[in-house]
């Protein structure tokens, strides 16, 4: 059982007006959030995080002094920050301000208003992402697990990554795009392939491609996880054989699904 629940989390809320914040530290303590830090700018939000790291940051988009992606992106700079889960609130839908947040690996992202459901589904997936629950795996099967991790962004790759240690698989083989997944697959064997999309030198759907058509390993699980919103590029990779495909952000579900019946062949 995780040992972290819902009730333990401290969250530090980014929200520069009075009645949101008071709307959403309601909504908070309905689920049973206790320790919640305020802050209305990002430098603020900055100075604050110097001091102590929450469990969890929540945060408007349109802030003071900049825009919660970018403030996303500074805290993912920071080695220090760099884990710290981020769901986002707002009414934003402009690609512009929101494909920044999945490429620094936003936790979830809530419209305005939400639901308080979606809050609460948001909350335990801070929670998977932290404390994955793992108690249906094998503890020694998950630690055999060979993953490449294709993703041209150092931080998705990170997020991913990290999420898989907690789950208890270390063998994790990066590459920052098609053309070097190509040169790994072709002298290393693998479990699983997660892939990003779109990426320099070759894409997610040619790494597919050349893997079911090209490569020593055709059977290989590939999981793509991408932030691509074009149905007909996603159909086009669907025909050339992945296994699943998830946005980001993604839930961890997705991931230990594909482990459960693709990988290891559980029930």
């Amino acid at each position: 059982m995780p040992t972290l629940t819902i009730d333990r989390l401290v969250v530090l809320l980014v929200e520069p007006s009075p009645t949101q914040h008071k709307i959403i530290t309601g909504h908070l303590h309905a689920l049973g959030i206790r320790h919640i830090d305020w802050t209305q700018t990002a430098q603020d939000t900055l100075e604050r995080l110097r001091q102590c790291s929450p469990d969890l940051i929540i945060s408007a988009m349109h802030l003071p002094d900049m825009p919660g992606s970018e403030l996303l992106q500074t805290i993912r700079e920071s080695s220090a920050l760099l884990d710290i889960p981020f769901i986002l609130i707002s009414s934003e839908t402009g690609v512009r301000y929101l494909n920044p947040m999945r490429q620094a690996g936003v936790t979830a992202i809530l419209p305005k208003p939400y639901q308080l459901d979606q809050l609460k589904k948001a909350l335990y997936t801070t929670i998977d992402f932290l404390d994955p629950e793992v108690s249906d795996f094998d503890e020694e099967a998950l630690s055999n697990i060979k993953v490449l991790l294709v993703d041209d962004s150092l931080t998705s790759r990170h997020q991913i990554k990290r999420l898989l240690n907690n789950m208890g698989i270390a063998d994790i083989t990066e590459a920052a795009n098609g053309k070097e997944g190509v040169e790994t697959i072709e002298t290393h064997y693998f479990d699983l392939v997660i892939t990003d999309y779109n990426m320099p030198e070759m894409d997610g759907r040619e790494l597919i491609e050349h893997i079911r058509n090209t490569s020593k390993q055709p059977g290989v699980p590939i999981l793509m996880i991408t932030s691509e919103s074009d149905q007909s590029r996603l159909a086009a990779v669907e025909q050339s054989g992945v296994s699943a495909i998830c946005d980001k952000p993604f839930e961890p579900d997705i991931i230990k699904r594909i482990l459960k019946t693709a990988v290891l062949g559980m029930e």
